[in-house]
C-alpha cells in the first residue's frame, strides 16, 4: 500500500510541478524526483541527506541501501537483478518454468555514504560501492567499488582517489575539516 501512495504522490507532484520535493520517506533532507522509477520500494533502505535526480530507474527488489549523503544524478540504472541469460537458456520456456531458473541474476547493491553517481551510469546486481565513491558518467559497475575511489569506463575502473582531490578543496576550506572527518572516519556500522 505504501509504495503505491509514494508511486502516485510522484505522479502527482510530476503532474503539477515537475519538481523535486524534500521529505521522501520520512527523511527531511532526502529528495527524489518525481520522474524516477522505483521498482521494489519496499526493499529500498535510504539514508537522510540522499538526492536522486530525474529520469532514474532504481530496482530494489533484491535489496537495495543508498547510504546518508549520495547524490544519483540523472538517467542512471540501479538494477538488483538480470533475466538475460535465463531468457536466452529457456527461450520460450522462460515464462512457464517452474522452480530455480538457470543463469538468472539477483542479488542486493550497497551504495556507501555521501558517494556519487554520474548520468548514465548503470550500477549491476551485487555491487557494493564504498563510502565517498564518484562514479563517473556513463560507467558500468559491477562487483565491490573501494572507499573514495573514482571509477570509469565500462566496466569501471578505478582512475583515482577522492581523497586527494577533497584535500585540495579542504586546503583552500580548512573550517570544512571537521564536517569531513565526521563523515569519512566513521566505521560503517
Amino acid at each position: 500500500m505504501r509504495s503505491w501512495l509514494n508511486r502516485w504522490r510522484r505522479r502527482l507532484w510530476h503532474a503539477l510541478l515537475f519538481r523535486i520535493v524534500f521529505g521522501e520517506r520520512g527523511l527531511a533532507h532526502t529528495r527524489i524526483a518525481p520522474s524516477t522509477c522505483i521498482e521494489g520500494e519496499a526493499g529500498l533502505t535510504l539514508g537522510d541527506h540522499v538526492f536522486i535526480g530525474q529520469f532514474n530507474f532504481i530496482d530494489a527488489t533484491a535489496g537495495l541501501m543508498i547510504a546518508e549523503g549520495v547524490q544519483i544524478t540523472n538517467f542512471v540504472s540501479i538494477v538488483t537483478h538480470s533475466s538475460h541469460r535465463s531468457a536466452r537458456l529457456l527461450g520460450r520456456a522462460y515464462a512457464s518454468h517452474a522452480g530455480e531458473v538457470p543463469g538468472y541474476v539477483k542479488a542486493p547493491i550497497a551504495i556507501g555514504a555521501y558517494s556519487f553517481i554520474g548520468p548514465h551510469s548503470l550500477i549491476e546486481a551485487g555491487a557494493v560501492i564504498g563510502k565517498g565513491a564518484v562514479i563517473c558518467a556513463y560507467s558500468q559497475v559491477r562487483g565491490t567499488v573501494p572507499d573514495f575511489a573514482i571509477m570509469a569506463g565500462v566496466p569501471a575502473v578505478q582512475v583515482g582517489d577522492t581523497r586527494e582531490r577533497d584535500a585540495k578543496l579542504l586546503a583552500r576550506w580548512p573550517e570544512l575539516a571537521a564536517h569531513y572527518k565526521a563523515w569519512a572516519d566513521e566505521v560503517p556500522k
